[in-house]
């Protein structure tokens, strides 16, 4: 595959965005932040749909931070979503913002969805970031809830990315494929897996978008210019995932 063939964001000229999206666990920032940073801005994303954010002490300082050296701001979320978080470009018209909180099971780390309604161009796009339980039943569920939550939005079109804890052939991951599109499975470019950056052997991190999105690439970034083995080593024990979509104009 040819790795500089990833299509730059652009808006063309009917209204329709080309947009990137990465999906990221930085797992709260306790790794090589510089790195990180430098991880994000190689793969000029518009939209990075980040798990594990910093959750405790002076997070929201944290996650402006990260934002700042990444070139991008913060959209949403972080501790208020109990751990994804959604940043931007200034391509992106913020519309709304809503941070959700899903049931707690006695004993195991409650998770949240991070979203948000955006324009960019001339394409009105939903977004949810998430990170599934690592228990199979709990995680089923949250497949479930996702679907749901994608579907009140009330949007042309979504796109959704997240660490499901979950690989293509498990029954959370499936429950997502059928009703959305994997962007891996759509356009494979770049490499597979993603977990983790000193053996990959497992994709546990995915993109996913509705019917309309038109994917133009989609894939782990290791050789795309201005990233380096040692940075995605050194950043976080996941390595990111980044996507090139073509989204309709609304």
């Amino acid at each position: 595959m040819v790795i500089t063939a990833l299509p730059n964001s652009r808006t063309e000229p009917d209204g329709s965005a080309v947009v990137r999206v990465l999906s990221y666990n930085i797992r709260s920032m306790r790794d090589d932040e510089d790195a990180l940073a430098r991880v994000i801005r190689a793969c000029e994303p518009d939209l990075v749909f980040v798990q594990e954010a910093p959750r405790f002490f002076r997070w929201r300082k944290h996650a402006a931070r990260l934002a700042a050296k990444s070139e991008l701001v913060v959209l949403t979320g972080g501790a208020t979503a109990t751990g994804p978080l959604l940043l931007c470009s200034l391509r992106a018209t913020v519309e709304r913002t809503e941070d959700v909180l899903l049931p707690r099971t006695p004993g195991l780390h409650r998770r949240g969805f991070a979203t948000a309604v955006v324009r960019i161009g001339g394409a009105r796009i939903g977004l949810l970031s998430c990170h599934l339980s690592l228990q199979s039943n709990e995680r089923y569920a949250q497949a479930g809830m996702l679907l749901e939550r994608l579907a009140a939005m009330d949007v042309p079109y979504a796109i959704t990315a997240g660490d499901l804890n979950d690989r293509p052939t498990g029954r959370s991951f499936r429950r997502l494929s059928e009703q959305l599109q994997d962007c891996w499975a759509v356009a494979p470019w770049g490499g597979e897996y993603t977990s983790t950056p000193d053996d990959p052997h497992q994709r546990i991190d995915a993109i996913f978008a509705t019917k309309g999105v038109e994917v133009l690439g989609c894939g782990v970034p290791l050789d795309l210019p201005g990233i380096t083995r040692s940075d995605v080593r050194a950043a976080t024990d996941h390595l990111p995932v980044l996507a090139a979509l073509r989204v309709p104009a609304s």
